[in-house]
């Protein structure tokens, strides 16, 4: 079987939905999993993805602020919300197809004082990745689990615009990328984006708007991950693709995220 997956920060839902009917309308995508999408479940555009042929619907909506939601053109059954965020806030969200389970995720920023006493927001980011792992410890590895979303930190040297500079920066500082590391080795997690673009290029999912030219400039960040755990990659094996949608960050009022997508054969 196959299954086409894309994860996208899109930055309001409502605001961005042009954007996204686009990008539907012209890439294969079975399962689209959405993150910051800024509105409570019956304020969300249900009605738009069903005429685009994803009537199967997932949302976890909150008041103005953070959100994530999945729509597919292939059933699935929705799962318990992970409670990994210790706010209550709506930023996770879980469904079932087949065996494979999904997590979408859109995990804390954590503001820009990299302590996790003297920030609270650092110290919420940390303890959703903290509980993540341990979570993903407990559960062992031959169940077939992909994790994606806005996970919020760019773990790798080439997944930033400049390691040295970005050191001191929230998103790529050492504790967040020992934090991603110990996901990673909990869960024996494959990247499959750094097998389609190996080390040393660098990757971007992120752009800030501050730059007039995000192409010129090039200061961005891969905060965007789609990851398997050993139990699908099992089922996968080397039958995997993966793509980074950096143009749809070229069109009218886009998202400051770009969509990622994978596209896997299965057992």
């Amino acid at each position: 079987m196959r299954l086409s997956l894309a994860s996208w920060n899109v930055n309001s839902v409502r605001l961005r939905l042009p954007q996204v009917e686009q990008f539907l309308k012209t890439n294969d995508i079975d399962v689209l999993c959405l993150q910051e999408i800024k509105c409570q479940e019956h304020e969300f555009p249900r009605e738009a993805f069903e005429a685009l042929g994803y009537p199967h619907i997932h949302i976890a909506g909150q008041k103005g602020w953070h959100g994530v939601a999945l729509v597919s053109r292939v059933p699935f059954d929705a799962q318990a919300t992970p409670t990994f965020c210790r706010r209550g806030e709506a930023r996770a969200q879980a469904i079932r197809i087949g065996d494979i389970d999904i997590w979408n995720f859109y995990i804390p920023a954590g503001g820009d004082l990299p302590d996790r006493e003297g920030n609270d927001k650092f110290d919420h980011k940390l303890t959703f990745y903290e509980r993540l792992t341990e979570d993903l410890a407990r559960r062992g590895p031959d169940k077939p689990l992909l994790i994606c979303g806005d996970l919020n930190i760019a773990p790798g040297e080439f997944d930033v615009w400049s390691h040295r500079q970005m050191l001191r920066v929230v998103s790529h500082t050492p504790a967040e990328i020992a934090a991603f590391d110990a996901l990673m080795r909990a869960g024996a997690l494959h990247d499959p984006f750094r097998v389609a673009y190996p080390d040393p290029q660098k990757i971007f999912t992120w752009w800030s708007y501050r730059a007039a030219d995000f192409r010129k400039s090039n200061r961005g960040l891969r905060l965007d991950h789609i990851l398997l755990n050993p139990g699908l990659m099992a089922k996968v094996g080397d039958r995997i693709a993966a793509k980074i949608h950096d143009t749809v960050r070229e069109w009218d009022r886009p998202s400051d995220h770009a969509p990622i997508q994978v596209e896997f054969q299965y057992d």
